[in-house]
């Protein structure tokens, strides 16, 4: 069964971007690079229209597509981490500002915002004890990375 592919619009880095992220991704690649057959309003003949890239196994599209649309935070990409040091690893090569990190979000280079989370957030957060719950909330919403370990202390009420 087909599935929906995000199509992502660059300013000329589609290319760029693309390599950028599946170097960083595991099961991550370029998968095909189209040139543009004739002129079109943000390129000319020859130039890179469009990439299709595999991150983590999903398929995308990068298109250069012009100045005209930026990314905001109304989108993001979540990347599930296992442990401190991927968190450290993706947010250094990630973040291009970091005043904009938040709760392991993370604005790149391009514009586009990307969430590193930690596999036992989920757990962490949905806690059947409310109190614990709470606690590891609290912690997390005053993180800009998220340190699980602090998070883990949080919810059992050791700082």
């Amino acid at each position: 069964m087909p599935m929906i592919t995000p199509c992502l619009w660059f300013d000329g880095n589609a290319e760029e971007a693309a390599k950028f992220y599946a170097s960083l991704l595991p099961d991550s690649r370029i998968d095909a690079v189209q040139r543009a057959p004739g002129n079109y309003p943000s390129g000319k003949a020859g130039g890179v229209l469009t990439v299709e890239f595999t991150l983590m196994g999903r398929s995308f599209l990068g298109l250069n597509g012009g100045p005209q649309f930026k990314f905001n935070e109304a989108v993001s990409f979540q990347i599930p981490v296992e442990t401190q040091a991927e968190i450290e690893r993706l947010t250094n090569a990630l973040s291009a500002v970091p005043e904009a990190e938040q709760c392991g979000w993370v604005k790149d280079r391009y514009g586009l915002s990307w969430q590193i989370v930690p596999r036992q957030l989920p757990a962490l957060l949905g806690d059947a004890n409310p109190a614990r719950a709470k606690r590891a909330f609290e912690s997390m919403m005053q993180m800009k990375r998220i340190d699980i370990a602090a998070l883990e202390r949080a919810a059992d009420g050791l700082i």
